[in-house]
């Protein structure tokens, strides 16, 4: 039976509940909404408010126990799938409902070649023989862009890159020509160009096909450019449902308010950045009354607030101003980085050169902003700075001292003045260690304090990053993501740094979480004089805490600029791509916008291109370009590029001549020199 009223899903008081040690978590709890054909429907809200949750629920996919489908219906095209037996369930899924996870690496079978797990879904569900299944595989990697498809098909998941992987996940979602594709969080653990590859290719065959799409996500700006219809959720409930132009003009709830405002705008003037109070709650223990009423600035006595533990020990206010941006360049730098190189060997005569001649000065008390794609060197950079990867060659001078050629015992003694944040905060804290002893660690290891004062130290650091002084006897597993990057930041910080690398360290956090944390380094930035080097691929994030903005490319810098200047004005055509690619929360602004959408990956730092090294990807290449290394010039002023083919006299790419190469002439007398 197909519905006659536009709609190809209903769901309707749908409730899904987990049976724990700890109590019923109601993680949907009671939420309705609909979907039209041919439309794309957005769920929005942060980790743990039910997103993934309610989609698997509609696929029936709710692992049994500890979870359970309580109640509710999920009307698909007329036929109520709760009610399905097992065997017309399967004949949904990857039939007419498909779904693409959000680790593709985890979702392909590491063991089975990637022809034939696209194969066993049409085998399956459209009685294809061997031979046509194979080629509607190679058709299909086709479609979505994998480049050499008859080769590629008969490697396995890890021979391709995280962007090539979700392809191949749509690809094997899309095989069937599904009625309904569920996305749940296609894109989050993609660097921003091949994000904009994604998100395009999903528009793309969602208007080819005609295809409803379930678009689950906690970024914003990816929303506004791509969905007709948004559903924002917390703790297990439908906040707010509008269309998509509407929520963003006027958000009604006071928690999708927190949210818009929570994201960082790269259109915007650096500044005041807003931060939802507190953690989300318990969905075992909720609240009386409004679950968002402990964190919401307008709550009433109607709401019945309580007074929620993660909020009340969680040290917060609702805006923090960022510091003023220094006058970066002035004065004697505090680090200065000198043609550094770090290139790993392999099998035989070749090496991974990682990073490749890097120079770049950082200044007391300045963040800079480092940005790229995933394998451009970023994370390298910054760890051998910190001597914890060996450099190959060139120098790392910390008060014009060169660390770089220190002696083990005399770089010990620098340790304690250069700190790191790693990325993950699940990965880098010991879970075996209570956050006293993580915390407390750097402190005896440098002998800076034991006993008593050591305990009171580390209460002052964990009240310092916003955390309550009795979390000290607690583990790494009873706290939030947001709460262990603090702690990881309470630890970098015992020592008193001078310098501290932030590696990617809002990337797995929620923007509510995200803005938290910015504005936490800033905060202590202003108070300890600290120096940043802020790596990230969130453009967005870069532009709100950075003073100047360094551009990485294939293990070299491309551009560096302040940081306004850099989103104001890229020069260089891999930086206009970065910046274009990076999603606006504003539909009508996305909805207007041209982006530059680059094709294929970062290619391998075991054999860089000749020449420029993105003259493989980038929209102005000339046969030039292969040809010369192009070095940093100062085409502005504290305005560096690497591209000959704009100058000091012609800084704009778009208008040099065809086939000019305006800069050459600067580049061979650099390069000369």
């Amino acid at each position: 039976m197909t519905s006659t009223n536009g709609n190809l899903l209903e769901v309707t008081d749908l409730r899904t509940y987990f049976d724990t040690e700890d109590g019923i978590v109601k993680a949907v709890d009671g939420i309705t909404f609909q979907l039209k054909r041919g439309e794309t429907l957005g769920i929005v809200g942060e980790s743990g408010s039910g997103k993934s949750v309610t989609n698997l629920s509609i696929i029936r996919l709710i692992p049994t126990p500890p979870g359970k489908i309580v109640s509710g219906e999920v009307i698909f095209d007329g036929k109520n799938l709760l009610t399905l037996n097992d065997e017309a369930i399967r004949h949904v899924r990857g039939r007419r409902i498909a779904m693409i996870f959000q680790d593709p690496m985890t979702s392909l079978n590491p063991f089975m070649k990637v022809s034939r797990q696209l194969m066993e879904m049409t085998r399956l569900h459209l009685g294809h023989t061997k031979q046509q299944a194979y080629e509607h595989a190679i058709k299909m990697l086709e479609t979505v862009g994998i480049p050499d498809a008859r080769a590629r098909a008969d490697n396995y998941p890890h021979e391709f890159s995280g962007g090539m992987r979700q392809r191949v996940m749509i690809a094997m979602a899309l095989s069937c020509e599904p009625e309904l594709l569920i996305a749940d969080e296609p894109t989050t653990a993609l660097d921003v160009t091949i994000q904009a590859q994604i998100l395009e290719l999903i528009k793309r065959l969602k208007e080819a096909t005609g295809t409803s799409v379930i678009l689950i996500t906690h970024d914003l700006g990816i929303v506004a450019g791509m969905t007709d219809h948004l559903l924002v959720m917390y703790a297990g409930k439908i906040f707010e449902q509008a269309s998509t132009k509407e929520l963003f003009a006027t958000p009604g709830n006071p928690y999708t308010k927190g949210l818009l405002r929570s994201v960082p705008d790269p259109t915007a003037e650096q500044g005041e950045l807003y931060q939802i109070p507190g953690l989300p709650p318990d969905v075992a223990h909720l609240p009386p009354g409004c679950p968002f009423a402990a964190r919401c600035d307008r709550v009433q006595e109607i709401c019945h607030p309580i007074q929620n533990m993660s909020a009340q020990e969680t040290n917060l206010d609702g805006v923090a101003q960022m510091p003023t941006p220094i006058e970066s360049g002035h004065g004697d730098p505090l680090i200065a980085i000198r043609d550094l190189k770090v290139h790993f060997p392999i099998a035989g005569d070749g090496s991974v050169k990682a990073v490749d001649g890097v120079t770049i000065d950082i200044y007391a008390g300045e963040t800079l902003g480092l940005v790229g794609e995933s394998g451009c060197g970023k994370s390298t950079l910054g760890r051998a700075i910190l001597r914890l990867v060996e450099p190959t060659s060139g120098q790392v001078l910390f008060h014009n001292r060169d660390l770089a050629h220190l002696s083990s015992r005399e770089l010990r003694k620098h340790r304690r003045h250069l700190q790191i944040i790693f990325q993950d905060p699940y990965a880098s804290l010991n879970p075996r260690m209570t956050v006293g002893q993580i915390v407390g660690e750097p402190l005896d290891t440098f002998r800076i304090a034991r006993g008593r004062e050591a305990e009171q130290r580390v209460q002052e650091l964990l009240e310092t990053v916003g955390l309550s002084k009795r979390f000290t006897e607690r583990y790494p597993h009873e706290f939030s993501g947001g709460q262990r990057q603090r702690i990881g930041i309470a630890r970098a910080l015992a020592v008193d740094p001078e310098f501290i690398v932030a590696d990617e360290p809002i990337s797995a956090l929620d923007v509510s979480i995200q803005a938290q944390i910015m504005n936490l380094l800033a905060n202590l930035q202003r108070q300890k004089n600290l120096t940043y080097l802020f790596i990230s691929h969130d453009l967005r994030a870069i532009r709100h805490v950075s003073d100047r903005v360094a551009v990485m490319y294939l293990g070299k810098l491309v551009e560096i600029a302040d940081a306004k200047a850099i989103y104001s004005d890229p020069l260089m055509p891999y930086t206009k791509a970065l910046i274009s690619a990076v999603p606006v929360p504003d539909p009508v602004v996305e909805a207007t916008r041209q982006r530059i959408v680059l094709e294929g990956d970062v290619p391998s730092p075991i054999n860089p291109p000749p020449g420029c090294r993105f003259h493989t990807r980038c929209p102005y290449m000339i046969e030039a370009c292969k040809q010369v290394v192009p070095p940093l010039v100062e085409i502005k002023p504290n305005h560096f590029s690497a591209c000959i083919r704009i100058s000091p006299d012609q800084p704009d790419i778009e208008k040099v001549a065809p086939g000019a190469a305006p800069g050459l002439d600067t580049a061979q007398r650099v390069i000369s020199q």
